[in-house]
């Protein structure tokens, strides 16, 4: 899986209601590590992050984390992470985040971890970078945002050459083969240097 040798995940900084969001997030932890992907995250040590960095150590995973200063204590950041990144603010991070990664993978959570996502598709959309998009949806978490960017392409607020390029998985055990293929397309597609720093825009 070369071309995919780190993953950036946004999920909650808070367990969910529904028990099989905890259990996703634990299973995709593993998963990185059985395949030598590294994990690139918020930093967290509580809900589904903390859940997800901890099942990916756990696997003999190898865990990244990004956090401003000042979510330091109150996300309770997980000092067993290999690498600890503390940075200034939002932008930072979020910055920080893209450049260590080389996909992108959204579970549930909050509204932070909507703007993420979002974020992403849009940079995407303006062809500021490549990179692997994917929605886990479990449970049909994603469902309500996946009706709205099809209300906003029929409305024509997506228009014809601003697709949005974007991936959705119903199961954890999908998620990686589907972000190596795409991957394997982008390079056939592009080449592996094709995407612009998003500070850039």
């Amino acid at each position: 899986m070369s071309a995919i040798r780190n993953v950036c995940v946004y999920c909650g900084s808070s367990a969910g209601s529904d028990a099989r969001f905890g259990d996703a997030a634990e299973a995709l932890g593993r998963a990185l590590a059985a395949e030598g992907v590294g994990l690139v995250y918020g930093g967290g040590g509580d809900g589904l992050m903390g859940r997800l960095a901890r099942a990916t150590l756990a696997a003999g995973g190898h865990v990244t984390g990004v956090i401003p200063s000042f979510l330091i204590r109150k996300e309770h950041a997980l000092t067993a992470a290999h690498e600890m990144i503390v940075v200034g603010d939002m932008h930072e991070r979020k910055q920080t985040m893209f450049d260590r990664a080389d996909a992108f993978i959204a579970l549930p959570g909050g509204v932070g971890t909507l703007e993420e996502l979002v974020e992403q598709m849009t940079w995407a959309q303006l062809d500021r970078h490549a990179k692997p998009i994917l929605i886990v949806n479990i449970g049909g978490f994603w469902r309500p945002l996946l009706a709205l960017l099809a209300h906003m392409h029929i409305e024509g607020f997506i228009r014809e050459g601003f697709d949005l390029r974007y991936l959705v998985a119903e199961r954890i055990e999908d998620a990686l083969p589907m972000l190596r293929a795409a991957a394997e397309r982008r390079i056939a597609d592009r080449g592996p240097q094709d995407a612009v720093s998003p500070r850039n825009m």
